[in-house]
């Protein structure tokens, strides 16, 4: 299971979406295992749309 420090939550008011590496993003074609850091820089939230810089490391 992936730690904390590895986690992203998106911030936008009403999502609360994570992103967690062990899950990748199958609606973005994100493979398992992929780090947050290694996300395209025009990756969006699968449930709101946010950018990356809408979201803020757990750990």
């Amino acid at each position: 299971m992936a730690e904390p420090k590895d986690m992203y939550q998106c911030q936008t008011t009403n999502c609360g979406y994570f992103y967690t590496p062990d899950k990748g993003d199958r609606k973005g074609k994100i493979e398992k295992g992929a780090r947050f850091s290694d996300l395209p820089e025009d990756w969006k939230c699968p449930i709101c749309g946010a950018g990356k810089k809408a979201f803020k490391p757990l750990g």
